[in-house]
């Protein structure tokens, strides 16, 4: 069992020639990749303890916080990347919205964004507005070694619904009456979230991450025809703009098995696959020509080993015949979830998938 010591960081890394790196530029690996969303959070003792009385905002807003929240579960279970610890609205936090993350609810929006008017109160994000991210990026690039860090953004689409809602929404009613309603005001305010978002990444990556994910919460309750007219043009946007940059992007939304072939068209290298897709349908869907992310459902890290195993290994086996795989959850870890079952995880997708 890898213990929360481990692994020893390499101190010369060649960050373009890491696992998590190749298998997302569809190159050959010496075994599967793995990294888990939410890997860095809740389910973790020592992040509770460094968690305790900050505020979530405040602590993705403190470099050295930052940095050892980020590192954790890298140490603990030895994955092959680290995912920035950070919260999609904190861009949004940083150009003067009024947003607080309440507990048990998610981001709550002070002031809504509903009106042109609304709109004209916010601003583009210039690195100036994130300092503390730059500093963050830089600190755990020099302490990760050769373990690659992945920057990540929110998708203008699921942005605009907490800006228009207020908040969580199950329904999306206000936000879908907007982009019906007032299709110029949706778009100019998409086309707002989409320099944001596209910002944001493009500070984490300049200052050393290795891999960006444009993260779309809630794009999976859309119709593929609103998504292709109201959404898509905005994410390919915010992709595009770091594509300069050189390095992996990967595109992932919750429920979109009906959407990945236009996730995929909007300009994304790896394709995010959620558990309700399987890893071969969602080559077929994307015709073959992307690294797939994915696909294990958080909910069986709490079966029994045997279970669990099994279909580890059914999703390993699945990710042989995509271009490449990065073997990640079909979403993020829940809370309760048993780190130690995590580790064992890594283990064994690393000793099954080694060539």
């Amino acid at each position: 069992m890898t213990s929360a010591a481990s692994p020893t960081l390499d101190p010369t890394p060649d960050l373009a020639d890491s696992t998590l790196v190749r298998a997302a530029r569809r190159q050959p690996v010496p075994h599967t990749p793995v990294w888990f969303m939410r890997q860095a959070g809740r389910s973790l003792p020592e992040y509770r303890e460094v968690r305790k009385d900050v505020a979530m905002l405040t602590s993705c807003r403190t470099p050295e916080l930052v940095t050892e929240i980020t590192l954790q579960p890298v140490r603990r279970h030895g994955v092959d990347a680290a995912i920035f610890f950070s919260d999609i609205v904190v861009p949004l936090q940083a150009v003067g919205v009024d947003v607080d993350i309440v507990a048990g609810t998610g981001p709550v929006i002070a002031e809504p964004i509903r009106t042109r008017a609304d709109l004209d109160r916010l601003p583009e994000l210039t690195p100036e507005h994130v300092p503390d991210i730059t500093e963050s990026v830089r600190l755990l690039t020099a302490e990760l070694g050769g373990t690659p860090l992945i920057g990540f953004a929110g998708a203008p689409f699921t942005l605009a619904s907490y800006l228009v809602e207020g908040g969580p929404s199950k329904n999306h009613e206000r936000t879908k009456a907007l982009m019906h309603g007032d299709p110029q005001l949706w778009s100019d305010l998409c086309a707002r979230l989409a320099q944001i978002s596209g910002a944001f990444l493009r500070v984490q990556a300049q200052a050393g991450a290795s891999a960006v994910q444009l993260f779309d919460s809630w794009a999976g309750h859309l119709s593929r025809a609103d998504y292709l007219r109201h959404v898509e043009p905005h994410s390919r946007s915010v992709l595009e703009g770091v594509a300069d940059l050189g390095i992996p992007r990967i595109h992932f939304g919750v429920g979109t098995g009906e959407l990945l072939p236009a996730m995929a068209d909007a300009g994304a290298d790896v394709i995010g696959v959620d558990y309700r897709v399987s890893l071969t349908d969602a080559v077929e869907r994307t015709g073959g020509r992307y690294a797939v992310q994915g696909n294990l459902d958080p909910a069986l890290l709490f079966a029994p080993w045997s279970a669990l195993e099994a279909r580890v290994r059914e999703i390993v086996e699945e990710g042989r015949n995509a271009p490449g795989h990065i073997f990640n959850l079909g979403h993020g870890v829940l809370p309760d979830t048993d780190p130690t079952v995590l580790t064992r995880v890594v283990e064994l997708v690393h000793e099954i998938s080694a060539r």
